[in-house]
């Protein structure tokens, strides 16, 4: 029996073995769908239609899952049948998520390359509607000490100060730094300005010592690195 199939019947409708609580205890959490998930922090439907049924319309209101973890109260209750209760039950589900994989990474998390530096922010950058500009330090291993987000808005050379960014690497003992920023626009094309930004960082770093070893832009679960394209050089 299909998710959608179930999705238009009662829960209590539903085989035990085909339940998502059920089937989260006999099969692990990772066999589940989204819907699945949902209907578990929504534990409730409504008298019109079943807790499968109220999860999928959840996910529809939203352009992608992990659209949710930036979601607002008000945006949750929109959806109907879904209370002030169900939604915080969502956002604070959203919010461990988002805990547990920062202190997974931070202090412990590796950066060797590109990829490496993308995997750390795509979660948490992918999918801002604004400009955020972050700083991750490292220490002499390229472990992570500490992501620190500059400012939220256009990136301007004239706003993205080096001595900021590297007083704060002094004071993190930081070996090199990785710089990053996100274009809500999906498109992680690197315009004048974010290479202008990037070459003064470059200069400033070789002068104090504290190595810019690359300049992340993220866009629409992909990213460039403006060191592989050579504007580091």
């Amino acid at each position: 029996m299909t998710v959608e199939m179930k999705g238009q019947m009662m829960i209590r409708d539903v085989h035990v073995s085909d339940r998502p609580r059920e089937r989260l205890i006999l099969q692990g959490a990772e066999s589940l769908s989204n819907q699945e998930l949902i209907a578990i922090l929504l534990r409730t439907g409504t008298k019109d239609e079943s807790v499968l049924m109220l999860a999928n319309r959840v996910l529809k209101s939203f352009d992608k899952i992990q659209d949710l973890k930036d979601a607002t109260v008000e945006e949750i209750t929109a959806v109907k049948g879904i209370g002030r209760a169900k939604a915080v039950q969502i956002l604070a589900a959203a919010e461990m998520g988002k805990r547990i994989y920062r202190k997974h990474s931070e202090g412990k998390y590796v950066i060797r390359s590109p990829e490496d530096a993308a995997a750390y922010l795509m979660t948490d950058m992918t999918s801002l509607l604004q400009e955020h500009f972050v700083v991750i330090f490292l220490n002499v291993k390229n472990e992570v000490l500490h992501k620190h987000t500059v400012f939220i808005g256009s990136l301007n050379s004239s706003i993205v100060h080096p001595r900021e960014i590297f007083r704060e690497a002094v004071k993190r003992s930081a070996a090199s730094i990785i710089v990053a920023h996100n274009h809500p626009s999906g498109n992680p094309a690197p315009s004048p300005e974010d290479i202008e930004v990037t070459k003064r960082l470059v200069e400033a770093g070789s002068i104090i010592g504290i190595d810019l070893l690359d300049h992340i832009i993220i866009g629409d679960h992909k990213f460039l690195s403006l060191k592989e394209k050579g504007y580091m050089n």
